[in-house]
């Protein structure tokens, strides 16, 4: 199921849990070296990513948060500079709301 569509099965749709953010991470494609980009915007499961690499639908990623070890996710939409993430397992609520917590405090408003 892809976190940024609707549920058909009568749960809550994700996108309500989407949090606006700041953070700042780092990403790697498969066989390339880490470079530095910005979520701006995360659920459990994936999360919307500013990057100036070129990223395509289907690609596999490495997102690192400050403090955590990096996780797989693949990109399901990309449009100018942004590109919509889908990580491999979601979050834990746990690790999403520490995350969220540690991001810039004025993009959440």
């Amino acid at each position: 199921m892809n976190g940024f569509t609707d549920r058909l099965d009568g749960h809550v749709s994700q996108l309500q849990d989407r949090q606006t953010v700041l953070i700042g991470v780092r990403v790697r494609r498969k066989g390339e070296s880490w470079f530095k980009s910005r979520i701006t915007d995360m659920s459990l499961s994936g999360f919307k990513l500013l990057s100036f690499v070129r990223l395509r639908i289907g690609m596999e990623v490495w997102v690192m948060f400050p403090g955590f070890e990096g996780r797989k996710a693949t990109v399901v939409w990309t449009a100018d500079h942004e590109a919509g993430c889908e990580f491999e397992t979601a979050l834990h609520p746990a690790i999403f709301d520490h995350i969220v917590r540690m991001s810039d405090p004025m993009a959440r408003g």
